[in-house]
Formats: C-alpha cells, sequence, structure tokens
C-alpha cells in the first residue's frame, strides 16, 4: 500500500487552481507524476497546468463543482480513460465562511457542507473504484486544525472538517481490514497556510474594517506557504500516515485539543473576549 515514488503515477487534485491545491501539482509534478486537475474555476487551474514544465509530465484539466456528485463521479472516469489508471485522489477543493450561529445563514451552511464535506465524500467514492484497479492507491482528504479543535465564528467550517477527520479516519480503519486491498486513506490537518480563502471567505458581517482585520488576522498566523504545505503532504502520503499536521501552528492547535475542554474552551474564551474587546 505504501507509494515509495511518485514517478509515473497519476494524481488527481480538486481545487487545483491555487494556494495548496497549486502547490500540491506543482510539488507532484516535481516528483514525477502525472496530473488530472480540477477547479471550479476553469481558468486558475489552467493557470496551474501552465505553470508546470516537467518533461514527459502528463496534464489534464477540467471544471469541476466538487458539490455536484454526479459530475465528480464522471470526472473520474474521465481520468481514468484520458490518464489509463489513477494512484491518488487529493480531495483539496475547499471554502470558508465566518459567521456566530445564531446569525449564521442556512443557505451558507448548506453551501459550506456541500463543498467542503460532500465535496470529500463524492471524490472519495468516486475515485475509490479506479484506484483498487491500479496497482497502488490513496486517498488523501484534506480537513483542517479546525477538524481538531473548534473556533468561535467558524461553527460550519468546523463542523465540515471534523466530519472530514471522521469519515477518512473510518474509511482508512476499513481499508486497514481488507489484507488484500492496494489503497490507503490520510487524512491531512493544515494551519495557516498563505492562501486566499479567508479574503474568499463568505462571511454574516458586511463591515469591511472588521473583515481587514480578520485577513490581517488570519495572515499573522498564516505562516506556512502552499509549496511547503504540499511537500509535506506528499511526504505523508509516501510514509502512509494516518494523520498529517501541516505547519508548526498545527502541532500546538493540536496539543491545545488535547487538553481537557474545560481548559481547552476557557482559553479560546479568553482569546475571543480580548480580540472583540470584551
Amino acid at each position: 500500500m505504501t507509494i515509495e515514488t511518485f514517478s509515473g503515477l497519476v494524481v488527481a487534485i480538486t481545487g487545483a487552481g491555487s494556494g495548496i491545491g497549486r502547490g500540491l501539482a506543482l510539488e507532484a509534478a516535481a516528483r514525477g507524476a502525472h496530473l488530472a486537475l480540477s477547479d471550479i474555476d476553469i481558468a486558475r487551474a489552467e493557470a496551474t497546468a501552465a505553470m508546470i514544465t516537467t518533461p514527459g509530465t502528463t496534464v489534464t484539466v477540467h471544471a469541476l463543482d466538487v458539490a455536484d456528485r454526479s459530475a465528480v463521479f464522471s470526472w473520474a472516469d474521465t481520468v481514468a480513460a484520458e490518464h489509463g489508471q489513477v494512484n491518488v485522489i487529493i480531495n483539496n477543493a475547499g471554502v470558508a465562511l465566518m459567521a456566530p450561529v445564531a446569525e449564521l445563514s442556512i443557505t451558507d451552511f448548506e453551501w459550506l457542507m456541500q463543498i467542503n464535506f460532500w465535496g470529500v465524500v463524492h471524490g472519495t467514492q468516486a475515485f475509490l473504484p479506479h484506484l483498487k484497479a491500479a496497482d497502488v492507491g490513496h486517498v488523501v482528504n484534506i480537513s483542517s486544525v479546525f477538524g481538531l479543535m473548534a473556533i468561535p465564528s467558524q461553527s460550519a467550517y468546523n463542523a465540515a472538517k471534523f466530519a472530514v477527520r471522521g469519515f477518512t479516519d473510518a474509511l482508512r480503519i476499513e481499508l486497514d481490514v481488507d489484507r488484500e486491498t492496494n489503497v490507503s486513506a490520510t487524512t491531512i490537518h493544515p494551519g495557516g497556510i498563505k492562501t486566499n480563502i479567508a479574503r474568499d471567505a463568505r462571511s454574516n458581517d458586511d463591515d469591511p474594517e472588521l473583515r481587514l482585520e480578520s485577513e490581517r488576522s488570519f495572515d499573522a498566523v498564516a505562516r506556512t506557504t502552499p509549496e511547503k504545505a504540499a511537500a509535506q503532504i506528499l511526504d505523508a502520503v509516501q510514509k502512509n500516515r494516518r494523520r498529517a499536521l501541516i505547519g508548526p501552528d498545527a502541532i500546538a492547535f493540536d496539543l491545545v485539543a488535547r487538553l481537557p475542554a474545560v481548559v481547552s474552551q476557557r482559553i479560546l474564551t479568553g482569546v475571543a473576549r480580548r480580540r472583540l474587546g470584551l
């Protein structure tokens, strides 16, 4: 089940048009993989493809809304047909939403869950048969440090990322039970990565100053570049890790999350109150 090298393997990536997805595409290509890239913004995915100059690398690009189950299954079949096999699916596409529970729009909540959770489910189920048909296969699902610990104003994001963690952990155990399988799975928990996810996030607050402050706060803790994150993620796949913490802040999150809830939640309450000036 262990992927010793990416050379010659076919790696499919959702949300490949920017951020971690783009970093993963470039890193996988540098390690010798062929790529099937998708993004809801086809122009972004094509821009990523244009950055890949590794000799001999085959790259295909498709527009994809991961919330559309039939579209994801169709893409998986297309990738297998175009490349002859699929070895790795990285379910990376994701969005952000900031709102306290009392003000959370159910429409926005469902929008986020369709992408951040159901998109992962769709990608996993669509590609599993193709991974099993290959010599070796791996499912990589992107959760978050917010899948380790709950954060105020992030209830929807927390819900999706905790769900991704539980879903992928269960999948990994199922694959471990099957002694004949050639497929494994890894849950990824990135910390603050220098991407545009905070700027592209939906929010219930239209105050531009508060939004700018949120973006500045994110930038202050986003210490890891997409390139470094991608390298750590692919290293985790090659080591067949069950979970991988990406970035030093992810390690800190994991440590705090291991504290008794009464302690960790009091810490977070104090931080939130200070930020709000209460």
